[in-house]
Formats: C-alpha cells, sequence, structure tokens
C-alpha cells in the first residue's frame, strides 16, 4: 500500500472550496456589470409605483369609468411612424382635451428613449409627429392620459417587424 494516497484528500477538498468560491466571485462580479434598467411601467421607478399602487389601479377603474382609450397606430416601424390614440367617453363621443405623455423606449435600455407631446387633436383622435427610431424590433409604448382630474397610464408592446401589438 501506497504512504501518498491519504494525502491527496485535503488537497482536492481544499482545492474544490477555492473553486466554488472562485465561482461565487466571479458570480458576483459579472452581475453587478450587467446593465440592469428599473421598471418603469407607470413612467417611475418601481420603487414608487410599489408605493402608489393602489392609487394607480384606483386611478385607472376612475378612468375606465369615464372613458375609453384605443391604440389606433396602423404600423409602428423604423421611418416615420405615427403614433394614434382616439379617446372618447363611454357613449363614444370624442375627447378632446385630454393631456397625453407618450414614451417610445426599448425593453432592454433607456438609451433610445423619445418623449412625444403635444399631439394634434381631430374628432378625439390624437396624433403625434412622425418619429424616426434607431433600430428595428421590440418597442414599448407607454402613454400617460389625463382628462381632467382623471389619469391612468395606457402601455403596449410593438413590434417593427410584426403589426401585432399587446396591451401591458
Amino acid at each position: 500500500m501506497n504512504k501518498n494516497s491519504g494525502r491527496i484528500w485535503p488537497y482536492a477538498i481544499s482545492a474544490s472550496i477555492l473553486l466554488v468560491f472562485g465561482f461565487c466571485v466571479a458570480t458576483i462580479v459579472v452581475t453587478t456589470q450587467a446593465p440592469v434598467e428599473k421598471s418603469d411601467t407607470y413612467m417611475m421607478g418601481y420603487h414608487e409605483a410599489d408605493d402608489k399602487a393602489n392609487e394607480l389601479i384606483n386611478a385607472q377603474i376612475a378612468f375606465d369609468k369615464k372613458y375609453k382609450i384605443q391604440y389606433m397606430t396602423d404600423e409602428l416601424n423604423v421611418q416615420k411612424s405615427v403614433l394614434k390614440y382616439k379617446i372618447t367617453d363611454l357613449n363614444l363621443n370624442p375627447v378632446n382635451e385630454a393631456q397625453l405623455k407618450v414614451v417610445v423606449t426599448r425593453p432592454d435600455n433607456h438609451k433610445n428613449d423619445q418623449e412625444l407631446v403635444s399631439p394634434t387633436v381631430v374628432n378625439g383622435v390624437y396624433s403625434f409627429a412622425p418619429m424616426t427610431l434607431p433600430i428595428a424590433g421590440r418597442w414599448d409604448i407607454m402613454a400617460k392620459v389625463k382628462v381632467g382630474e382623471n389619469e391612468r397610464f395606457y402601455n403596449v408592446k410593438a413590434d417593427t417587424r410584426s403589426k401585432e401589438v399587446y396591451e401591458y
């Protein structure tokens, strides 16, 4: 029997512990360098949205009891997209005095954000000036709509490669 065969286990265990510790350090380093964007579904940080969750939900319910909003854009494309929204009361009468603030953003970062203000209004249809998107792909279109004291957020996901639009 060889005397050295019992000495390898302490080295193997020590090497395993150092390897696991090294992987833990590498995981922390990699994750702290990854770009993480905070949620802005309500055009505010997620901490503020959490604090105001009940207010935001109640405001949306109150708005929906009086008004309807509809995303009317035909197609989102890279060149000269015109965003349109239609706002009516529940009797389908056009609402021309709403205030709209729209932010078009990528879901993964904010460096290409575009804020749209001052739409033209014709018979309850709010149209923004044509915009150019810097890259093709998926975009989040977030609108804050205010009519008098009532306000709500109306967010959709759209893609320049597809005509499908999803409300979220």
